[in-house]
């Protein structure tokens, strides 16, 4: 089988249909739908369901109890049956031709060199206006770490792609207990290590920014879940990446580690970079004693919900 398409969803079961109906239209059919509902109170479950009873495709439900977007991906990911494997949120649509050109990128890249690369990357579209989300690659097509396009193409914004399952299986996320969020970035920093990604400007994912989504309150987020922040943020100093992004990263290192209880003395002990995160001791100090007088004290920020 070419693709999972994996969809994490949790009580969305009023964008669902937008999703199906978008994968009904792919004009590739070479993939399974792995739906991990999160705990949903709705009707999703029953929906999926009813869509299992005459699949157009594969699909397959996976219920677990509310545990966050990344132990779904972790789940899904050990399930997959596809060589390929994207994430489809439950607010998402795709173009008509998105799997098929995926699929093409990934070809396009020599056989004897596909073994260094993880995936394809490609644009997005904001469906409310039409224009590319961020801005584009500086070439149609990049060849480069996941985290370069950032660091050093300065490329900003919303993307979407595919990676081979093989890589995933083997860069899970770390799963903390009590915490329902785990940036994306761990997982996407950790296999750029090891792997190049090729970057396309191919405009490919429709994306709708809901009002419950991560764009939208990711500081509370971070908040409620500060060990998955702060090792997001640590390893991101054990990168090489231009001297002001590791400052800026060395900041909120400390002040999720503050969110996770850990003193400023722990967090530069245990970074790799300790003259950066000596020297955002304070003003990581300033973000956290912000972050509290504007959302609160952790223990509410960590009960608040998190949309798949």
């Amino acid at each position: 089988m070419r693709f999972t398409v994996f969809t994490p969803t949790y009580n969305r079961a009023h964008l669902l249909r937008n999703v199906f109906a978008s994968l009904k239209a792919q004009s590739l059919q070479d993939f399974e739908w792995v739906v991990v509902d999160d705990g949903s109170t709705d009707d999703t479950v029953p929906l999926v369901e009813q869509w299992q009873k005459r699949p157009p495709f594969p699909i397959h439900l996976i219920k677990q109890k509310r545990g966050g977007k990344h132990r779904a991906h972790n789940i899904a990911v050990s399930q997959a049956q596809g060589e390929l494997f994207t994430v489809l949120d439950s607010d998402d649509t795709i173009a008509g031709n998105a799997l098929e050109r995926l699929v093409f990128h990934w070809h396009s890249i020599p056989f004897q060199s596909r073994h260094l690369y993880s995936g394809v990357t490609c644009l997005c579209r904001d469906e409310s206006t039409g224009a590319i989300v961020g801005t584009a690659f500086p070439r149609d097509v990049l060849d480069c770490r996941h985290y370069e396009t950032e660091t050093v193409y300065r490329v900003q914004g919303e993307k979407w792609g595919c990676h081979r399952t093989e890589v995933l299986r083997a860069t899970p996320y770390p799963e903390v207990p009590g915490e329902l969020f785990c940036p994306e970035g761990v997982v996407w920093n950790r296999i750029a290590k090891s792997y190049l990604v090729r970057h396309v400007n191919d405009v490919l994912r429709n994306y709708v920014p809901q009002r419950d989504s991560l764009s939208v309150c990711i500081r509370p987020v971070l908040m409620g879940s500060p060990s998955g922040a702060r090792t997001y943020y640590r390893e991101w100093l054990e990168l090489d990446i231009p001297v002001e992004a590791k400052a800026a990263r060395a900041v909120n290192y400390i002040r999720y580690s503050l969110h996770a209880g850990v003193s400023t003395k722990c967090a530069i002990e245990q970074s790799s970079a300790q003259g950066f995160t000596t020297a955002a001791a304070v003003p990581g100090w300033l973000y956290y004693r912000a972050d509290l007088a504007r959302y609160g004290s952790h223990s509410r920020i960590a009960s608040m919900r998190v949309a798949a």
